[in-house]
């Protein structure tokens, strides 16, 4: 299939741009977000291929696909024969519903997929041209780790990771503040949602503009292409044949991960719904029930931390899927299709309680032991099951998406339920390693002494 793709911004006041651009951008002049002009569609033929091929195959047709033009087939097959060395297991949980577990990359979290090939594709470019940039991310726990681990000891990258310095774990901000040389970690004294604000700013800004600045969040559309792919392989592991529709839970936060499985879904996945499962920061949720879109500020810190967004940037790019056109402010100048966003979108929100309820429960019953993001999305799809009066569909083809280890929240587990939990060995080199971070508070010009001072 021969494709080449152009990236337009979300507020339609930027140029579109090749892959190359938009993934070295991060954000578009405007401010907007970056999102594919249009998609391949790979046909029911080509998904029932993909049953034979292993995840490293897979993902080497879907983005050489992607990608066509601007990269080498042959490169990214190297590529995704190098990041992609662990397994995906897809386990299925009392001959029910389906466990699809993320968290078996270096950093044990579901980000290690995007930020592996996002910080290859960045190399592979900036060595081609020669240059160098600066990544400046947010994170709400696991994107901070993931993404440096995955750029650190990059040559043309360096890396400033900004944290909420009371709303991540211990192991979290270890995983972080135990890589040094490109990468330099701040805690800010504040909330994700703050951390998200100075990033923003910072591209924004017009005096910043001599230093070369991109991200690795999720506002970054070189993070959303890579998560498209394991909802093709969650398909291709569960379905028996190509007319099956496979119902996913996907965790929310800050949305990218939701919409990179509406990006497999325009590429053809066969999807009935998609359960977007947040936790008590329930913005999403109530914009469908009423229409009227409300940001949670400040958010609100629960236990699945990496969900604590009130705002979630990538709501711009699922409004734009649907026709409609919000800003970064989540004010709309044009209304998106409601009814077809919730024929393919049931959004719950889940409390804490719940959470803890699940996995204790979880645990009694099945023996799988779920972390809070994962009870979130297993509580959000009882909760479509039972909305759902005689539900029909075979419930082995709905799956849960399990964003991070359980070990990662093993403290928080124990407080209420009694858990064994072995921790793999990357993340006990982290406990063990030497940390360097530093402390801002939360002013932008404070941030930018920062930046201007040292890079």
């Amino acid at each position: 299939m021969k494709f080449q793709n152009r990236y337009y911004s979300t507020n339609l006041d930027s140029p579109d741009v090749s892959f190359r651009e938009a993934l070295l951008k991060g954000l578009a002049p405007d401010g907007g977000l970056y999102i594919p002009r249009r998609l391949p569609v790979f046909s029911r033929n080509e998904l029932m291929s993909f049953k034979e091929k292993s995840y490293p195959e897979i993902a080497t047709h879907i983005l050489g696909t992607m990608m066509n033009g601007e990269v080498g087939l042959k490169d990214i097959e190297e590529i995704c024969n190098e990041i992609y060395s662990f397994e995906v297991p897809v386990e299925m949980v009392e001959g029910k519903s389906n466990i699809m577990r993320l968290d078996r990359g270096p950093t044990a979290s579901f980000k290690d997929f995007a930020a592996l090939f996002m910080s290859r594709m960045m190399q592979y470019f900036l060595s081609i041209a020669n240059k160098h940039i600066i990544i400046l991310t947010a994170t709400s726990g696991d994107t901070g780790s993931a993404v440096a681990n995955a750029f650190h000891g990059m040559k043309n990258i360096r890396v400033i990771i900004l944290f909420p310095s009371a709303e991540v774990t211990e192991l979290q901000r270890k995983q972080m503040t135990t890589l040094h040389d490109n990468i330099q970690v701040i805690a800010i004294d504040g909330k994700f949602d703050d951390c998200q604000h100075l990033v923003k700013r910072a591209f924004m800004d017009p005096t910043l503009a001599g230093i070369k600045l991109s991200s690795a969040n999720s506002i970054n559309i070189g993070r959303l292409l890579p998560q498209s792919v394991y909802y093709f392989w969650a398909w291709t592991r569960i379905s028996k044949g190509d007319s099956d529709d496979i119902i996913l839970s996907v965790p929310s936060g800050n949305f990218g991960n939701l919409a990179g499985g509406l990006i497999a879904w325009q590429m053809g996945l066969p999807v009935r719904k998609f359960i977007v499962s947040t936790n008590e920061n329930d913005e999403v949720p109530k914009y469908f029930q009423s229409g009227t879109y409300v940001p949670v500020s400040p958010s609100r810190n629960c236990l699945s931390s990496a969900m604590n967004v009130g705002h979630p940037s990538n709501l711009a790019r699922i409004v734009a899927m649907f026709g409609g056109m919000m800003n970064e402010k989540g004010k709309f100048r044009k209304a998106p299709d409601m009814n077809m966003m919730r024929e393919i979108m049931y959004p719950v929100s889940i409390t804490d309680a719940e959470t803890r309820e699940t996995i204790k429960l979880c645990y009694s019953q099945t023996g799988t032991i779920l972390e809070p993001h994962g009870a979130v999305a297993w509580k959000g799809l009882m909760k479509f099951i039972e909305s759902e009066p005689g539900f029909m569909v075979d419930e082995k083809l709905c799956c849960v998406l399990e964003t991070a280890h359980p070990a990662k929240f093993m403290d928080e587990i124990r407080k209420f339920a009694d858990i064994e939990i072995v921790m793999p060995e990357s993340l006990k080199r982290a406990i063990i390693g030497n940390e360097e971070y530093v402390s801002l508070e939360n002013d932008y010009n404070i941030f930018k002494d920062f930046i201007t001072k040292y890079y």
